[in-house]
Order: structure tokens, then C-alpha cells, then sequence
């Protein structure tokens, strides 16, 4: 179990998280969504210990403050929104590296390719891949690295930043379907979204965010609701309603 008591963040003189409480279980998908700049990057650093805080965050029941990172390794595994390579790397080779700390059959980085749509690229070299394709390679790496979603130390963590940021529709449902997987399988998802209609599918659970604060959390039906949305968002946002001009596109998945 994720639990965060009483977090905040501060850079410089300036307060990016204020006084957050709330907890993710194993099992299910929280979904952190809100406008830009409300501090949903910044959340996901602290919960992963790669951001300095106040508060605490304890994580299976671990005070990750006081966690190595070594160990932190083993229970959770984090996708950032972007991860910048500037040496000629191929696919597998990257993939290897959710592995640097333990042994991997070769077999198992293959697998992950495939589930992320990208089987028998392995020997390409990760700098001529598209940005949808590299941001596929970069989940297929912390898929690796926690592979098994639960182990000794209880449920595994998948912690991502705007995992579809760079993807096509298609590729988007794709994900989200290894993303329910995951979950369905024991461990714990914490994701950074942007996509209203994808979380609304995809999530358990969804902290809505504004200016550093926890404006609604809770199932998508209780959270996502045009009142709480529109004041997030600073615009009129009508759920399950069609534009007034334009058309709208609803992806749909079986099981989702």
C-alpha cells in the first residue's frame, strides 16, 4: 500500500505541493490528473523518492525517506515523461537496464517488447525510433524491472509519467490494457494523465490536482464531474456530453 501523509514540496521559495493525504492500493490504477503546472510531475517525483519533501511517504509500509535505493529498486520501478539518450544504445540494451541489479533472461526483455507492440526491434538502435516507439521502449524497461508484480517484499509498483503522451490511439489503448493487467495481477499503479477519457476508462482511482492541492479524490464518477473539473481547469467541461461544434472521439476497448 502507497500511504502519503501530510506531503509537501518546496523549490526554491516556491510551495509546489501543500498538505496532501491520500493512499493507493495494490490492485487498482490511481490516475493523478489536473491542468499544467498543478504539481502532478512533481507528486510522482516525491512519491518515488527522486524529490525531496516534507511529510512522509511510506510505500508497502516502508518510509521511503529512509529506504536505499537499491531496495526502492526492487518494489517500484518509474517511467518519467521523458528519458533522453545520447549514446548509440539498441532496444534490448535498454530494456536491459531495468535489470542492471539482478540477472534477466534475454527472454523476458523479448516478451516485454512484444507486449509493447514493438517485437523484433530489439537489435534497432533506440536513437532511430520515433518518440512513440522510444516512449514504448522506455515502458518496456520498467516492465522488466518489475516483471513479476508481486514478490517477497509484497506488491510491485509501476509509477508513470504521461505513459501516452506520445502514442497513437491505437497504441494508447495498448498500454492502458498493460497498465489494468499489471494491477489485476497483485501489483500497484500510480500514473500522471492527461487524458480525461482514458482515465475515466482505465482508472480505480483519481487524485484531481490544482495548484499544488488535492481539489477531489476518489472513484472517476465521484471525481471527475463537470463542477470539480471546470473550476480545475478553468473552463466549462461537461462530462459525457458531445461538443457543441466538432466532432468526438471515444476510444472503446473490451475490458476496459
Amino acid at each position: 500500500m502507497l500511504i502519503v501523509t501530510d506531503l509537501s514540496v518546496q523549490l526554491g521559495r516556491r510551495t509546489i505541493l501543500s498538505n496532501l493525504f491520500f493512499s493507493a492500493q495494490p490492485g487498482q490504477v490511481t490516475a493523478v490528473v489536473g491542468p499544467s503546472g498543478a504539481g502532478k510531475s512533481t507528486l510522482l517525483a516525491a512519491l518515488t523518492g527522486d524529490l525531496d519533501h516534507d511529510g512522509a511517504v511510506t510505500l508497502n509500509g516502508r518510509d521511503i525517506a529512509r529506504t536505499s535505493a537499491a531496495e526502492l529498486s526492487d518494489i517500484r520501478a518509474v517511467l518519467p515523461q521523458a528519458t533522453p539518450m545520447s549514446f548509440p544504445f539498441t532496444v534490448l540494451e535498454v530494456i536491459r537496464m531495468g535489470r542492471m541489479r539482478r540477472a534477466m533472461d534475454d527472454r523476458i526483455a523479448l516478451h516485454a517488447l512484444t507486449r509493447v507492440g514493438l517485437g523484433g526491434f530489439e537489435g534497432r538502435f533506440y536513437q532511430e525510433l520515433s518518440g512513440g516507439e522510444q516512449q514504448r521502449v522506455q515502458l518496456a524497461r520498467v516492465l522488466v524491472q518489475v516483471w513479476q508484480p508481486t514478490g517477497p517484499s509484497g506488491s510491485r509498483w509501476l509509477f508513470l509519467d504521461e505513459p501516452v503522451s506520445s502514442l497513437d490511439i491505437g497504441h494508447q489503448l495498448q498500454v492502458m490494457r498493460i497498465v489494468r493487467d499489471f494491477a489485476a495481477s497483485g501489483g500497484g499503479v500510480v500514473m500522471v494523465m492527461h487524458d480525461l477519457n482514458l482515465t475515466a476508462m482505465c482508472a480505480d482511482n483519481v487524485i484531481l490536482l490544482s495548484d499544488g492541492q488535492i481539489l477531489s479524490q476518489g472513484t472517476p464518477v465521484d471525481t471527475l464531474c463537470d463542477d470539480l473539473l471546470s473550476q480545475a481547469y478553468g473552463c466549462r467541461i461537461a462530462v459525457n456530453c458531445a461538443p457543441e461544434t466538432g466532432v468526438y472521439l471515444l476510444p472503446q476497448v473490451a475490458g476496459l
